[in-house]
C-alpha cells in the first residue's frame, strides 16, 4: 500500500542530473517545505497515464520507472529516475492528462507538492531551472531516437547498462556493480526490443567477458569495452 505518512523523510544527496541537484540549498528547502511526505511500496503505481492533476512528486528515496503503453499494449520504458528526480511536472503545469505512468521499482519516498504552478510563480529561479531540465530531457529524448535508428539491440542494451552504471554503480574488486531494479521485460521496454532480443544481447556481452548478470543485478567487468560496444 502507498501512504500519506507523517514520518519525516531524511535529506539525501540527489543523483547527478536530477532536478534537486540543480537547486541551491535554499531553493531545495523551499520545495521540500511546500509539500507533504509520502511513501510507496515496490510495484505501486504512483502516477497513472491519462490522469489530470496539479501536483508533482519530488523523489527522495528509491527509484521509479517512467513508462507508457502502445496501442497494442506493449510497455515502453521512457526513463528511470532516482533520488532528486522531479515527476509529473508537465501535466501539473499545462493541465493536460499525464503522458506516462510512474511505478515504484523499489520502496520509495518523496514529497508531493500540490498547485505546482503557483509555487513556480512565487519561485522564479526554480521555474528557470525547470525550463533547463525540460530542455535537457528533450535533448535526451532526441539522443535515444538516434540510438534506436543507428544501434542494434546489443548496442542499445550496452548503452542503457552504462547509463545505470554511471548513475547507480558501485565499484567492487571485480568491476562496477549495478543493483538493477528492472526485469528483463522492463529492460526490453527501455531499449525498444523484445525480451528475447535483450536476453540474447546480455548473453553476447557475457560471452565477451564484459558483464556478469544475476537476479536484478549486473556487474560490469570492462567499462571501456562496454562503451566501445555501445557505439
Amino acid at each position: 500500500m502507498d501512504g500519506a505518512g507523517t514520518d519525516i523523510i531524511g535529506r539525501m544527496d540527489p543523483d547527478p542530473g536530477e532536478f534537486l541537484s540543480m537547486l541551491t540549498e535554499e531553493d531545495a528547502a523551499a520545495l521540500r517545505a511546500a509539500g507533504r511526505p509520502r511513501r510507496w511500496d515496490r510495484g505501486t503505481t504512483v502516477i497513472s497515464e491519462g490522469d489530470t492533476s496539479d501536483w508533482v512528486l519530488v523523489l527522495m528515496e528509491g527509484r521509479v520507472k517512467v513508462s507508457s503503453h502502445t496501442s497494442s499494449g506493449t510497455e515502453v520504458v521512457l526513463a528511470v529516475r532516482g533520488p532528486g528526480g522531479l515527476l509529473g511536472e508537465l501535466s501539473a503545469i499545462d493541465g493536460t492528462p499525464r503522458s506516462a505512468t510512474v511505478t515504484a521499482l523499489e520502496p520509495i519516498a518523496g514529497i508531493v507538492v500540490r498547485d505546482f504552478p503557483t509555487f513556480l510563480e512565487n519561485h522564479g529561479r526554480i521555474a528557470v531551472l525547470l525550463m533547463q531540465l525540460v530542455s535537457l530531457r528533450l535533448r535526451d529524448s532526441d539522443r535515444k531516437r538516434i540510438e534506436y535508428g543507428a544501434f542494434d539491440t546489443t548496442g542499445r542494451v550496452a548503452t542503457r547498462l552504462l547509463e545505470l552504471a554511471e548513475r547507480y554503480g558501485e565499484k567492487t574488486n571485480s568491476g562496477v556493480r549495478v543493483a538493477l531494479p528492472l526485469s528483463q521485460d522492463e529492460l526490453a521496454g527501455w531499449t525498444g526490443a523484445s525480451r528475447e532480443a535483450v536476453s540474447k544481447a546480455l548473453r553476447t556481452l557475457r560471452d565477451r567477458g564484459l558483464i556478469e548478470t544475476g537476479r536484478r543485478r549486473v556487474v560490469i567487468h570492462d567499462i571501456e569495452g562496454l562503451r566501445k560496444r555501445a557505439r
